[in-house]
């Protein structure tokens, strides 16, 4: 198997998206599996990912949500085009939903058979995608935020959804857990949530040391473990 990347564009309002699409060209049309990155936007850690996805049998398609060209390594520069979609949850939901409509039209990808992983700021994304009402099989969360967005009061959710969870990270303390777990079932929906004792949040990706954020390899390889499960039983 050899799989090609190509980069995809798009436009959302007055923001130009570049995407990219990782797929086996002689595999035929194979379930889509849409990646939301971290905080500093597509990067090499989505094509990791991404070529994860890819092996599993899938297509992956890494979504732009900040506009094209903007990429960085560092927080500070990244955070203003984070906050700004945080603060118009609307906005973000209808840039997921746009670039669902996006993948299911590429010639590698069988539209009918659409699912979604996020990474913190991503693992929020992943969680607006379900709550929108989406008609995808599932998301699944790594250690990402659960603030429920303010324009959704009661969402009602067709997604399965999957959270891998650090019990350590601060930014979500246990009782924003528990409010999770309570909002999916007011939602009426098939969800899961793995607590790894010990991780923080990013806990499957190693940061600089000044950041505090530690790479947990086992709580890594046990969400993935679950994650490629529950890939299957969306697509099964």
């Amino acid at each position: 198997m050899t799989a090609v990347k190509r980069a995809i564009e798009s436009r959302h309002g007055e923001v130009e998206l570049e995407s990219f699409l990782l797929a086996d060209p002689d595999a035929g049309e194979r379930p889509l599996v849409m990646i939301f990155p971290n905080i500093f936007g597509l990067d090499e850690v989505d094509e990791e990912n991404a070529q994860r996805i890819v092996g599993l049998g899938y297509a992956a398609f890494a979504c732009d949500l900040y506009g094209k060209g903007r990429r960085t390594g560092d927080r500070e520069v990244a955070r203003p085009w984070m906050m700004a979609l945080l603060g118009d949850r609307p906005l973000l939901q209808d840039r997921i939903l746009h670039l669902l409509e996006v993948a299911r039209g590429l010639p590698e990808v069988d539209g009918g058979k659409a699912a979604a992983i996020g990474f913190c700021f991503g693992g929020l994304c992943v969680l607006d995608f379900a709550r929108t009402g989406a008609d995808i099989a599932g998301v699944a969360s790594f250690h990402g935020l659960f603030t429920p967005p303010p324009n959704i009061a009661e969402p009602k959710i067709k997604a399965r959804v999957a959270v891998y969870h650090g019990w350590e990270d601060a930014l979500v303390p246990p009782e924003q857990v528990v409010a999770l777990g309570q909002e999916l079932t007011g939602a009426g929906c098939d969800w899961q949530i793995h607590c790894f004792g010990g991780a923080v949040h990013g806990f499957t990706h190693a940061r600089p040391p000044e950041e505090g954020i530690a790479y947990n390899a086992l709580a890594d390889k046990r969400a993935w473990r679950a994650a490629e499960g529950f890939l299957e039983e969306c697509f099964g």
